[in-house]
């Protein structure tokens, strides 16, 4: 295939990498560090050595090896984010086992489909809430062994018993055995989240994890003494890559199972690297407007924010304004949104999903550089990121050292390189589908500038075209409108229709807030939205958004929605992207009926 544009980023300077993953745990237990990882009991913090980890992970792995889980079997993982999910990962691989990692989040019915498509034979699950979707379906699935990480419960084999009887020494045998495995064996098997159809099988093999580990953090100076909160699903491929890199670098993990327990653990463990994904960001941004329209000095907001942005540029360069009236603002604003996140952070990464230039510039304003990275499943996962050296606003950074890049004709990315899958499982089709030419074809629109940066439009299979030919880009146009605090979800309609609209879920806390201001009545959300003063806010905040579009990209009608997307109504996926044509489905009433309407009220003109 012909392609308008190739990037090949320059060669940046590397640790030197193993081959597998077991070479990185190895790594790690050979440095013999005093602490690795950090776990709360109750309200106390505790910590685990590389020497630790070793006795557990062994006394796991010669619990499998007794049941005859060898080379090539699959072991599930259903679990919130703590130490035990590492364990049970690094033990399963050592004895070149593939791991399954799976959401707790999902469904008894959805966890079925991944346990029996996978084959797995074993399945450690944290809690008995997991165990319970576990036993309901265990007769569906080839799932010889439980494993539970917590105790108390006589129905699985308690995890405890078996990281206890780990050995105080080095297991020398099992060191060579897991050297043994090679760079080409499947690490892992990763059901896709599904935002269309049936989720996919990505198999990643040893090489494919570890060959971005210092690519993708070469640009960040991390060590020992370093600490990093391990919040984002340990499920998807992101966070698993940014906890083995840190682990390789020496710096500590900090787990955190549930996003509830983020802002206290923000504070407890003030960490110095964080890897959030925009939600999270967006929270942040949500809450600051929110105290600071409540703050009695509330002039102080948005004079920091006019001050940021006089010094916009030097702070997207990495430096820090030396004017008296930026660090008065620092002071008194900038300082206080670094605290509600530790105050220690070094390095702010974004990924998992599109950042929205908006909410990347507000933080900016207030000191703050995001590091906007990208990458899929597929690509394990980073194909591209910012760093404090190699920087631009709005671009997702430069291809990693040793990925390629390039676009194709019909401004598709397309990526080749060591981190690119293996194959899907047990779909060779689909498998073929996904590569032309041997290059791998990422699904988005993207280009590269001049400089190297690399910037993504959209999904490729989600750009609208209106029955006037035209497309449009809809995440752009969505993140923009939740950039406003009274945004929680936008989703821009208009396939094969003579206008693109819009379904906002607003955010119910601050609308109500504003309903009691504005002196409206209402007993519900469904009679909040209905209320015409409430329609012509959101109708607002959509025509300041136009105001900055082509005439073809304006969002003419507005549909709010009376609840929120959920995970468990599969509106969002089990790592809170959108489904957008579930979304749409789902309104479909709401949708013909606002069209219907429009075309009636045309031809009456």
């Amino acid at each position: 295939m012909a392609d308008s544009q190739t990037h090949t980023a320059s060669p940046t300077v590397t640790l030197a990498l193993p081959q597998t993953v077991n070479g990185v745990f190895l790594s790690v237990v050979d440095r013999d560090l005093p602490s690795v990882m950090q776990y709360k009991v109750g309200d106390t913090w505790k910590t685990i050595s590389s020497r630790e980890l070793y006795q557990y992970v062994v006394g796991v792995a010669r619990a499998l090896q007794n049941w005859g889980i060898r080379h090539g079997d699959r072991v599930a993982i259903l679990s919130e984010n703590r130490p035990e999910w590492a364990v049970a990962d690094f033990a399963s691989l050592l004895l070149g086992a593939i791991t399954v990692p799976i959401y707790p989040t999902l469904t008894s019915e959805q966890i079925a489909y991944m346990l029996k498509d996978s084959g797995a034979r074993v399945v450690f699950v944290s809690t008995e809430i997991q165990l319970k979707k576990i036993l309901t379906i265990q007769s569906q699935t080839q799932i010889e062994h439980l494993v539970i990480m917590d105790a108390g419960t006589s129905r699985a084999e308690p995890m405890a018993a078996m990281t206890r009887s780990g050995p105080q020494q080095r297991d020398f045998s099992l060191d060579v055995a897991a050297q043994q495995v090679q760079s080409d064996d499947v690490a892992t098997l990763i059901y896709t989240s599904g935002t269309t159809g049936v989720p996919k099988g990505v198999l990643l093999t040893h090489g494919n994890m570890t060959s971005n580990l210092t690519c993708s953090m070469g640009g960040f100076n991390l060590g020992e003494g370093d600490i990093s909160l391990s919040f984002l699903p340990l499920s998807h491929i992101t966070a698993r890559h940014v906890d083995l890199a840190i682990l390789f670098r020496g710096a500590s993990l900090a787990y955190v199972g549930f996003v509830e327990q983020l802002t206290l653990a923000l504070k407890e463990i003030r960490p110095t690297f964080l890897v959030g994904v925009p939600r999270v960001y967006e929270k942040v941004h949500a809450s600051v407007e929110e105290k600071a329209k409540r703050f009695p000095g509330s002039w102080f907001y948005p004079w920091a924010c006019r001050l940021g942005q006089k010094h916009l540029k030097e702070v997207l360069a990495g430096n820090t304004p030396r004017s008296l009236a930026w660090k008065l603002a620092h002071k008194l604003v900038y300082s206080k949104i670094r605290g509600g996140m530790g105050g220690r952070v070094k390095f702010f990464v974004s990924g998992g999903a599109p950042l929205g230039r908006d909410l990347a510039t507000w933080y900016a304003l207030m000191g703050i550089r995001l590091h906007e990275g990208y990458g899929l499943t597929e690509t394990s996962p980073v194909i591209a990121v910012n760093t404090p050296f190699a920087h631009k606003l709005g671009t997702v950074g430069k291809p990693l050292s040793n990925v390629q890049v390039r676009i194709a004709d019909d401004g598709e990315i397309l990526v080749r390189g060591p981190s690119v899958f293996k194959e899907y499982w047990n779909n060779p089709v689909e498998t073929a589908n996904a590569f032309v030419d041997g290059w791998f074809k990422t699904g988005d629109i993207g280009s590269l500038d001049a400089d190297g940066f690399l910037t993504v439009t959209d999904r490729k299979k989600d750009l609208i075209k209106t029955s006037g030919g035209k497309f449009i880009a809809p995440q752009p146009l969505e993140n923009s409108l939740k950039h406003n605090a009274m945004v929680t979800e936008a989703v821009v309609i208009g396939e094969k229709r003579k206008f693109a609209a819009v379904l906002i879920v607003p955010s119910f806390r601050l609308l109500e807030d504003w309903a009691h201001d504005h002196q409206i009545p209402f007993s519900g959300h469904t009679e909040l939205v209905s209320h015409p003063k409430v329609q012509a806010l959101y109708e607002g905040i959509v025509e300041e958004l136009n105001r900055k579009l082509a005439r073809f990209e304006r969002l003419k009608k507005v549909i709010l929605l009376s609840e929120e997307f959920t995970v468990a109504d599969g509106t969002l996926t089990a790592s809170m992207k959108l489904r957008r044509r579930v979304v749409e489905d789902r309104y479909r009433t709401q949708i013909d009926a606002m069209y219907r309407e429009a075309e009636q009220l045309a031809a009456t003109i």
